[in-house]
């Protein structure tokens, strides 16, 4: 069966947080730690747009 083709592009609107390398990618994207970055994820869920926000507030 074919992949549903108007799903295409949505993964890249979450960071999976069980994947090392995604919070790696996020933690370095931001100047955070990967402790920093996993804890967010925890707290705001998975949304990039919303970790986005999150993590230019803990910037300051």
């Amino acid at each position: 069966m074919a992949d549903d083709k108007a799903k295409q592009g949505q993964d890249r609107k979450f960071v999976a947080g069980g994947e090392e390398y995604e919070v790696r990618h996020f933690a370095e994207k931001h100047g955070l730690s990967i402790q920093q970055a996993q804890e967010l994820i925890d707290r705001v869920g998975n949304s990039r747009e919303a970790l986005d926000a999150a993590a230019q507030m803990l910037k300051g």
